[in-house]
């Protein structure tokens, strides 16, 4: 299994690395945006090239995901922390009526089925 993830690993960087060498041209390019609101004057970004355009983009979804992740984390352990509170207080009530007396009061089979 582990010779296979670094096969499959070096398959997904060549695959990435040709990618990269056949579209450099359309990576290379140059863009610029502009913002045109309603009330406000004309705003225009300094031209950026298309492939600092798309890792700007990919790592704010990495950032975005990341943060999504992390507040489902934190959710996620206060809630684990939730439950294991609950458990020891029932286990604390089980070993508690574990360790009642037992009594010495003879229970007819008449007392079984009516209770």
């Amino acid at each position: 299994m582990k010779h296979f993830k670094l096969i499959l690993l070096i398959l997904v960087l060549c695959i990435v690395v040709i990618m990269a060498y056949q579209n450099s041209e359309a990576v290379s390019r140059t863009v610029q945006f502009r913002l045109n609101p309603v009330f406000f004057e004309e705003s225009q970004t300094p031209e950026l090239a298309f492939g600092l355009v798309m890792l700007m983009a990919f790592f704010l979804g990495v950032i975005v995901t990341g943060f999504c992740g992390m507040t489902e984390r934190f959710r996620l352990k206060k809630k684990i922390k939730m439950c294991t509170k609950e458990l020891e207080d029932k286990d604390q009530e089980l070993n508690s009526l574990r360790i009642l007396p037992i009594t010495s009061d003879d229970v007819s089979p008449g007392q079984l089925n009516g209770a």
